[in-house]
């Protein structure tokens, strides 16, 4: 891994703006927001583009836009489709894709002018099969940009052990969005149709299979959290048994499968604690779905493989405690987690302003 500080990927001049990156846009019942994503990418410094966008059986105005839009652009390419999943959107997207680097963007955010000219000049000055930057969180009250002025040049699979380890001082998370591909890259199984978290697999894989990934710790993506009906903003319901956490035990066995063990404990370790997280917010709402005792389940059935991951290196002392406590009590579990949210971390808080104060 090699740290790049203040790296700017070179300009690129139209007549070296030769490759064409094929931008796909998966878009379903978002007419408030559609026209404003893909002009975006309409808009981008890097000219030679195709605009895939897939109208995944929009009954709002969405489909309707796209078609007005194309009339501007001849770049754009509007494919009409029932319903089938932002998996098979994407998979349609990429079917029909001609470039040889290929984006992803979903319809309800938005990128900034030089995004994808960032990243290709990054792709190609670094020789990377892979470029990832950071991303921006858009709230109706607030903007969160943790970027730094700099890049990481990752070798073989450390980005892939960067992500595994959740490393947050590298965004580069299961999202497909805020990365350009090169085509070969792309995991041959490509997204998991009729699933949510269909990012999660794609992402280990496409980290696994690249040899340079190239790392810009500037945000360039805009990505709204906030909107309601987003999946990202459900943490926990149905899709949560059916399709994340198969995902996650998909994900354990690649791992395994490139032998890494000591990634798969360690993504392990992050799946189980997430876990121990949903139990305890659902204890504290109420559980009129009866997820905690699919919880309990999955964990006393897993014990032996949770404990081992508890146990890596990466593992915080404070989990290992709470997860001895959920063995021997959930109820003593939950109660814990209450003290600390209502007393514990307040008071911290309240140390740490006082001390701030006075220094």
């Amino acid at each position: 891994m090699e740290i790049l500080d203040q790296y700017r990927p070179p300009e690129l001049h139209r007549d070296e703006q030769n490759e064409l990156i094929s931008v796909i846009i998966a878009a379903y019942n978002i007419e408030a927001y559609i026209e404003r994503g893909v002009r975006s990418v309409c808009g981008q410094t890097y000219r030679n583009l195709e605009i895939i966008v897939v109208d995944d059986g929009s009954t709002d105005a969405t489909g309707r836009i796209l078609d007005k839009l194309a009339k501007s652009d001849g770049r754009i390419q509007v494919i009409h489709e029932e319903n089938g999943g932002l998996a098979h959107a994407r998979n349609t997207g990429i079917a029909r894709a001609k470039g040889s680097c290929i984006g992803f963007v979903d319809g309800d955010d938005w990128i900034d002018p030089d995004m994808y000219e960032k990243l290709f000049s990054a792709l190609r000055d670094k020789r990377a099969d892979i470029a990832v930057c950071r991303y921006r969180q858009i709230s109706h009250t607030k903007t969160f940009d943790e970027s730094v002025d700099r890049a990481v040049l990752f070798e073989g699979q450390e980005a892939l052990a960067a992500y595994v380890e959740e490393r947050k001082e590298f965004a580069i998370q299961n999202a497909a969005w805020n990365k350009l591909y090169r085509r070969e890259f792309l995991p041959e199984t490509l997204f998991p149709e009729g699933r949510w978290y269909e990012d999660i697999v794609f992402t280990t894989e496409a980290l696994a299979r690249a040899g340079r990934c190239i790392y810009l710790d500037i945000a360039l993506y805009n990505y709204i959290i906030d909107r309601e009906d987003s999946i990202m903003n459900r943490r926990i319901n149905s899709r949560t048994f059916t399709d994340q956490i198969p995902a996650y035990y998909e994900k354990t066995k690649l791992l395994q499968n490139l032998g890494r063990e000591d990634l798969a404990l360690i993504h392990d370790y992050f799946f189980y604690k997430r876990l121990l997280l949903f139990y305890g917010d659902i204890a504290k709402v109420g559980d009129s779905e009866g997820y905690l005792s699919k919880l309990e389940e999955i964990l006393r059935r897993d014990r032996k493989r949770a404990e081992s991951s508890f146990a890596v290196s990466a593992a915080d002392p404070r989990d290992r405690k709470n997860l001895k406590r959920f063995y021997h009590s959930p109820a003593a579990y939950c109660r814990k987690l209450q003290w600390d949210g209502q007393v514990v971390i307040p008071c911290k808080v309240w140390v740490k302003k006082l001390l701030g104060k006075y220094k």
